[in-house]
């Protein structure tokens, strides 16, 4: 029985998705700009949702730093929910395991494993993944792993988005695998500071889903 590696203990860097995968990091304009071009509007219902989603990260955040399951529950997950990937035409997965396979040489094979907090799929396409942090660690540090869980894309002729949190922080992520693999990140809204910053990645989220579904 081959031993498989958790892939958090494999992908520690950016330059190890990097090199494992022949990522290159997409500085073009053009290649992600569903983050900040063409954003919808919110509604005063939505804008009343991001602020009770906001006062009860602050209540909770209050009394000290959040694990990685408080800060989907409190969180990710109501981003997702509020801005349509919970309803049709999406499919949300909940802790999704994954299995990813490396190929290190001609005899040898690396299987990993792995645990997606939120997948979001649309007929069996994955197209959103949230990836959530403590909030004593910084949001970019679940980078690497995350562009690993998105090349486990078992569909990957379309391109994939992530989302990532600690709850104070959230950038996004777009990773393209066909020709030679490229990604690119967002800038980092950050809702703990701001109301303002909140609705921003909302926006985003919602343009997502109005572009993808």
């Amino acid at each position: 029985m081959v031993e498989k590696t958790a892939i958090t203990e494999v992908f520690r860097s950016v330059a190890d998705a990097e090199t494992r995968f022949g990522l290159r990091r997409s500085e073009a304009e053009d290649f992600f700009p569903e983050w900040c071009e063409n954003l919808p509007p919110l509604t005063d219902a939505e804008r009343a949702s991001l602020d009770l989603i906001r006062r009860r990260f602050i209540y909770h955040r209050q009394d000290g730093d959040l694990t990685e399951g408080t800060v989907t529950l409190l969180m990710g997950s109501p981003l997702l929910e509020m801005t349509g990937f919970y309803d049709y035409p999406f499919k949300m997965r909940g802790e999704a395991s994954i299995e990813l396979v490396l190929n290190q040489d001609e005899e040898e094979i690396e299987p990993l494993r792995g645990r997606i907090d939120i997948l979001t799929m649309q007929n069996r396409f994955w197209v959103v993944i949230l990836e959530s942090k403590r909030t004593t660690i910084s949001a970019t540090t679940a980078l690497p792993q995350t562009l690993a869980y998105m090349m486990a894309n078992p569909h990957p002729q379309q391109p994939i988005f992530g989302m990532v949190t600690n709850g104070d922080d959230i950038f996004f992520v777009k990773l393209v695998q066909t020709g030679n693999p490229q990604y690119a990140i967002s800038r980092t809204f950050a809702p703990f500071a701001s109301s303002r910053e909140l609705y921003n990645a909302a926006q985003v989220l919602k343009n997502m889903s109005r572009i993808i579904g």
